[in-house]
């Protein structure tokens, strides 16, 4: 893994950055616009003057040579609109590096003294909630009851503390949410704060964040940067 200005780069993308020699091309066999227009031209001139082109076949001609033209332009657009996208999303990675954001996840780390802040997800609603905290050895430190919650999120705050009000050590810890319906127990999705530590580019210039206490995660895993 390489860094380039603060940024992770694969070594795939690294060496792809890198000069090097470039491989012979190869020689275009396709027709290109510029053969077609030639060609067309080269017929009008050599056509018989007792026996000209139908002008249907003429029109017909015009048409493929626009729509040739058309693709060529499409492609060209495309290329160059797919170039600006993923510079968009360079930026905004790079961004956000150092922001605490609001990811898809069930672990977060806890620092010294600090807290943990985390959303949980009621698909439909619930007649009790319950948030269940394990420490990194996957012991229970603590449970809190969240009552009777309707469908939305709901966001939840944790200090740090075991049931005993005890300051636990820093490290990462798991967070679990169940929900009481029809006296049936169902799990809740979590998401959970935290700092993104650097941006990766891969090979194919997807954009990785490094979260920390949860790992790598696509742009799309961010709920809301706080």
């Amino acid at each position: 893994m390489n860094e380039i200005n603060g940024f992770k780069v694969s070594g795939s993308a690294y060496e792809a950055l890198s000069f090097k020699k470039e491989p012979a091309k190869a020689e275009n066999s396709s027709l290109g616009q510029a053969d077609f227009l030639t060609l067309l031209i080269t017929q009008l001139e050599n056509q018989s003057p007792l026996t000209p082109q139908d002008n249907t076949a003429f029109v017909a001609q015009l048409a493929q040579f626009s729509t040739l033209q058309g693709i060529e332009d499409l492609n060209s657009n495309f290329v160059s609109m797919n170039g600006s996208l993923k510079s968009s999303q360079a930026i905004q990675a790079s961004a956000l590096v150092g922001h605490t954001v609001l990811v898809e996840a069930s672990t977060a780390r806890l620092a010294s003294g600090g807290e943990i802040m985390g959303t949980i997800t009621i698909d439909e609603p619930v007649d009790d909630t319950l948030l269940n905290i394990y420490n990194p050895a996957g012991v229970l430190v603590r449970q809190e009851l969240l009552g009777r919650q309707d469908a939305g999120d709901i966001t939840f705050g944790w200090d740090g503390r075991d049931s005993a009000g005890t300051s636990l050590a820093p490290g990462i810890y798991r967070f679990e949410a169940l929900g009481l319906r029809e006296d049936e127990t169902v799990g809740l999705a979590t998401a959970m704060g935290a700092n993104v530590n650097s941006v990766t580019i891969g090979a194919n210039g997807e954009m990785t964040l490094n979260v920390d206490g949860i790992g790598p995660l696509g742009i799309s895993a961010v709920k809301e940067i706080l």
